[in-house]
């Protein structure tokens, strides 16, 4: 029936409809992960930058330290003092070669931080490109969705509001039995088309007449036999309401 047809088609547009914001949460939850991971690489980055300097510095109160000792030295009264100042100086000269190594790995360590950033940012860029277009999408869907949803619900008001509440009464109930699937059903070979249950002789005898709204004694749904044109059109053609 157009009804049963309207129902469908409402319920896949709901479905639609409430299935969008969680796609578009997914995608953007993808897009989280590649901001925490460019985050991730330029704070490694950053701190490797920080460290670098740190050592850079360490390099310069090393190399000051050596020129007062080496003024001090010029300045040594005794051979003992003049061996205590050359070996501190042996100390920051070994202290300033092992910040040199150091800052050696960090440039190492620091271009593949930077190629990792750049990696990252170009797969967030793009991810980011994803997700605007899909929301574009989303909005325009949406919009498109509820356009017809409220076309169809004003239809399906239309008609219900011609239905007789018993009859109305009785195809929400089986609507709701069945969660929206088939409502009406034909008899073909003697047997119920959705549940495939057979008919009896009499049952079947009684719905080939089509003078009253009939029900499939194992499913419970409006059953038809053999309708001319639609469900409406049989209904109408013995004085009932439409369904």
């Amino acid at each position: 029936s157009r009804l049963q047809s309207l129902d469908q088609r409402i319920a896949h547009l709901q479905h639609e409809i409430a299935a969008l914001p969680k796609h578009i949460a997914a995608i953007e939850k993808t897009l989280d992960g590649h901001h925490r991971r460019l985050e991730a690489d330029r704070a490694a980055l950053a701190a490797n930058l920080k460290d670098r300097k740190r050592y850079e510095e360490d390099i310069k109160l090393s190399e000051q330290k050596i020129s007062k000792l080496r003024d001090q030295t010029q300045q040594a009264k005794t051979n003992e003092q003049f061996r205590a100042f050359q070996h501190e100086i042996e100390f920051c000269e070994k202290e300033i070669r092992s910040f040199e190594d150091r800052i050696l790995e960090l440039m190492t360590a620091s271009e593949r931080f930077d190629q990792n950033a750049k990696k990252t940012e170009t797969a967030f860029n793009q991810q980011k490109k994803h997700v605007d277009a899909e929301k574009a999408e989303a909005r325009e869907k949406t919009a498109s969705h509820q356009k017809e949803l409220n076309s169809l619900r004003a239809e399906r008001q239309q008609i219900v509001s011609t239905m007789k509440p018993s009859v109305l009464a009785s195809y929400e109930r089986i609507r709701k039995k069945w969660h929206g699937a088939t409502v009406l059903a034909e008899a073909v070979d003697s047997h119920c088309s959705a549940c495939q249950i057979a008919l009896r002789p009499q049952f079947l005898q009684d719905l080939r007449k089509g003078d009253k709204l009939m029900f499939c004694e194992s499913c419970g749904r409006f059953l038809y036999y053999n309708a001319p044109v639609t469900f409406e059109h049989d209904l109408a053609a013995h004085s009932e309401p439409r369904v």
